[in-house]
């Protein structure tokens, strides 16, 4: 489920695709961007932009730089903190992450993307029931362009807790907004199968692996609700592209020991 979360996490980037990419960004010696102005908010929001291309591509170290040029540029830039508060997350500095979501919160209290980012963090730091306040924060907000992904989000930190009830909800919300949200496809489909309602999972599960390429947990899901179903052709499919896909899978291994539920 921790891969689930780690694809939800937002980074605001409004105004890149004309803005600076890495490669071509600031210069070493005197930190600036390519058509910078004068500007201190709007130095900070370019540098957080580009931190946040630079994170989105894994590097951390050029993000955090960036950032530090941000916040010197306008101390008082809530997006900056917010972009600290996902890399240090990243970087397993939770203390950090926590300093900096903090004071982007004290900032831009009804900002969506810090709301939601900080819901994640609570949640990846064992604190599920707490983060939902935030995902529900960043939805209130009627300019939030994709609160489909906070509705998904609170749904996977409510099944951490094994909330299935409050979880079957935001799955559902999150679907009805955007139909093919892949994470609350696949976890609405695990509900469903439990459940029983066969069908019903197996039409979430299907949607799923033409969305998004096929995980080994779309797969195994897929394959259960087969077997159960006593569909033996299609069980047997299933466990073929498991074992040719994802041959050091958990998934897999389950299959090799007959470990369906």
């Amino acid at each position: 489920m921790s891969r689930v979360l780690g694809a939800m996490a937002i980074v605001l980037l409004a105004g890149c695709a004309g803005g600076p990419q890495p490669g071509d960004g600031p210069t070493v010696e005197t930190g600036q961007v390519v058509g910078e102005s004068g500007d201190p908010r709007n130095r900070a929001r370019l540098h957080t932009e580009l931190a946040g291309l630079y994170y989105s591509r894994g590097n951390m170290n050029v993000a955090l730089e960036e950032l530090r040029i941000a916040v010197a540029a306008d101390a008082n830039y809530a997006m900056a903190y917010g972009l600290f508060g996902l890399v240090y997350m990243e970087l397993k500095e939770n203390t950090l992450a926590e300093q900096n979501f903090d004071r982007a919160l004290r900032l831009a209290p009804n900002e969506p993307d810090i709301n939601h980012n900080y819901g994640l963090y609570l949640c990846q730091t064992a604190r599920e029931k707490e983060s939902i306040k935030y995902f529900l924060q960043a939805i209130r907000n009627p300019l939030y362009p994709a609160p489909w992904r906070s509705y998904a989000a609170a749904g996977t930190c409510s099944m951490r807790v094994k909330n299935t009830k409050d979880a079957d909800e935001f799955f559902q919300r999150a679907l009805k907004m955007e139909p093919d949200e892949p994470g609350s496809l696949l976890q609405l489909g695990q509900i469903r199968y439990q459940q029983g309602r066969l069908d019903e999972a197996r039409t979430l599960v299907l949607r799923h692996n033409k969305v998004v390429t096929p995980s080994s947990e779309s797969l195994w899901l897929a394959l259960r609700i087969e077997r159960k179903a006593g569909q033996r052709v299609a069980e047997q499919s299933y466990a073929t592209q498991l074992r040719r896909r994802y041959p050091t899978s958990d998934e897999y291994r389950k299959l090799q020991r007959g470990e369906f539920e």
